[in-house]
């Protein structure tokens, strides 16, 4: 090829690649921009109107707030010193500095010569940037490295301000990734090259498709913004998901007890209460055949009964730690007694209603009811000293703050903690659906676990509010202070055999601090740390073989050199949990139906899981 054919091809090339951005048929792209401005109306009214009517109060100002307080400790280090002031702003020009010179090479250097390097790549698994032009196209290119120099930069000087407590950078660190992850290039419309070209592609169709979305969203959140991560038109309670069979034997105030039926012919003697979360629905446990842990454990033998907690309202709101113990946990056992004649009882607590069991089985110790035998905690904190990432809205002002709103209803509106557990993870649980949505105006894909990720549930006033103060602020279960029932409880008085899971990327219940938690009971504790996180390392179905688990000597000492010298065992911990289970009391008798002794209330999963927020 000649050297003016190659010049040829490569203007050809370059024209292309523009014409990708430019508008194709004006009249259309005006006309959908009117549509467009039409549905932002029906969004702006979807969003003022149950204002204006008193039924949606704004609670931004706390959380503003306490991150311009936050942010005001780190001025007032790097500003107190004019030197170091200097210093920080000479690296971070240093950066651009060096983004710019690279981008003017690049632009000089011909096709055949070395590849000039970026002066900074995204984190490896960073999704963000994975379109072609972010590295093709010199302005796209200089966007993302601007816009990583400038986040990492600030990330820095978090790490690098002295002074600070840990909870205060803690928090620091949060909202620093908070901002930087809302000002990713990615997220708007005319810096995100893929958005730009399905922009300019569908003539704007795409951004009247989003802005219906929006309205249809902040509607269907009756004034506040219920953002789709899942097809949820795709899923029904009973019929695709939570279908495990089983009966509701048992109703409470604050929980239905659930009896699912038996897979085998005999089943274990001692028969199997489960006890989730009352922040979330219990049926992560039972997604669909496939990743039900309840399904799974019907087929190793087991009796199960799953307590399903109330999605609670106004007349549940002084409801606290001790009538859910009464009218949740011991209720449980007392129905289990009732439909099986048993007494002795296996029992699972998965997260906070692991914190919640522990605290009931203390009680429970000093009053003699020790039908308990032996308790699995899944993800399960009693020690907060090390605490995740949820640790970052626990402090007096906060916590004041919640309880103020609380007292309004008598419960926490389910989508705060939603959005509170969202925002952990913002760059995988909020931004992609913002731009898939609501710029890209494409419905998310179908996604059990967003399904149920979106399923909130309220919490009532006096529960949440004992929770956050007892534990997250004030650590008493560990310490030996909280009181309950009148009694104060002691973790030392739970002498029942422990197995104590964690996962090994949790950042909401991390290892390391369930690990410290185990030196609390007063029994054995068998220690074991699942591959992956908070749920995938829980629901973690054999027949996949998906991550690994790590087993050792006792869970003393340091964390780090008990890791170092675990046994490391690939597939899920399921069939190890059972082993276990079957070395405390492997003794069968004939399978029970349920409702044999009592009269059915329901069919699974009953009636308290299928109230929305």
């Amino acid at each position: 090829m000649s050297e003016k054919a190659g010049q040829g091809k490569g203007e050809s090339d370059n024209q292309s690649s523009i014409e990708q951005y430019l508008v194709k048929d004006p009249e259309l792209f005006a006309l959908n921009l009117a549509r467009m401005i039409e549905q932002a109306g029906k969004a702006a009214s979807a969003w003022v109107e149950p204002r204006e009517k008193g039924e949606v109060r704004d609670h931004m100002a706390e959380p503003v707030a306490d991150m311009v307080k936050t942010f005001s400790k780190l001025s007032e280090y790097w500003l107190s010193d004019p030197q170091r002031a200097l210093e920080a702003q000479t690296r971070l020009f240093a950066a651009y500095m060096d983004v710019w010179s690279k981008a003017i090479q690049r632009l000089n250097t011909t096709p055949d010569a070395p590849q000039v390097e970026d002066a900074v790549k995204p984190e490896r698994g960073d999704k963000r940037f994975q379109d072609p032009e972010w590295g093709r196209n010199a302005f796209f290119d200089f966007l993302k490295q601007t816009y990583l120099v400038t986040s990492r930069w600030a990330a820095d000087l978090v790490h690098q301000t002295e002074g600070l407590d840990e909870h205060t950078r803690q928090k620091a660190n949060f909202y620093v990734k908070q901002v930087s992850a809302a000002m990713s290039p990615s997220n708007f419309l005319f810096t995100n090259p893929e958005l730009f070209r399905e922009t300019m592609a569908s003539h704007g169709e795409n951004l009247v498709r989003g802005m219906k979305m929006l309205a249809e969203d902040i509607a269907a959140g009756k004034g506040e913004l219920r953002l789709r991560q899942s097809d949820y038109k795709r899923f029904s309670i009973g019929e695709n998901i939570a279908v495990t069979p089983g009966k509701v034997v048992g109703r409470s105030d604050v929980a239905e007890i659930i009896q699912y039926a038996p897979s085998t012919d005999k089943v274990l003697k001692r028969p199997l209460l489960i006890c989730p979360p009352w922040i979330n629905k219990f049926y992560i446990l039972d997604l669909n055949p496939e990743k039900s842990f309840i399904r799974w454990a019907t087929e190793q033998g087991h009796s199960v009964f799953v307590i399903s907690w109330v999605n609670p309202d106004e007349r549940h709101g002084a409801k606290n730690w001790e009538a859910y113990i009464r009218e949740g946990l011991q209720y449980g056992l007392d129905t289990i007694e009732k439909e099986t004649g048993e007494r002795e009882v296996n029992a699972i607590g998965y997260c906070v209603g692991g914190t919640l069991l522990s605290a009931a089985l203390a009680l429970m110790a000093q009053e003699g009811d020790h039908r308990v035998r032996s308790v699995t905690f899944f993800t399960t904190q009693v020690d907060f000293t090390h605490a995740g990432d949820l640790k970052v809205f626990v402090d007096e002002d906060q916590i004041s703050a919640l309880e103020r709103a609380m007292q309004e209803k008598g419960y926490l509106d389910g989508t705060r903690m939603a959005t509170a557990f969202n925002m952990l993870r913002s760059s995988d649980l909020i931004w992609p659906y913002v731009v898939n949505n609501y710029m890209r105006g494409k419905d998310p894909m179908p996604f059990d676990l967003l399904y149920w990720n979106a399923d909130s549930t309220r919490m009532t006033a006096a529960n949440h509010s004992f929770y956050l103060r007892n534990c997250y602020l004030e650590n008493n279960l560990s310490a030996g202070r909280m009181q309950l029932a009148g009694r104060t409880i002691s973790l030392a008085d739970i002498s029942i055999p422990v197995y104590n899971l964690a996962a090994k990327e949790d950042h909401i219940a991390p290892a390391r601090s369930v690990f410290l938690g185990c030196k609390f009971f007063g029994g054995d504790v068998e220690y074991v740390m699942a591959g992956s996180g908070h749920i995938a390392g829980v629901i973690n179905p054999p027949h996949l073989n998906k991550y690994q688990y790590w087993t050792g000597g006792k869970p003393e000492g340091d964390f780090d050199k008990w890791f170092a010298q675990a046994k490391e065992t690939p597939g899920s911990w399921w069939p190890h949990w059972h082993g276990w289970i079957e070395s405390q009391d492997a003794d069968r008798v004939d399978a029970r139906l349920p409702g044999q002794r009592i009269q059915p209330l329901d069919e699974a999963p009953g009636t308290y899981v299928r109230v929305r927020v």
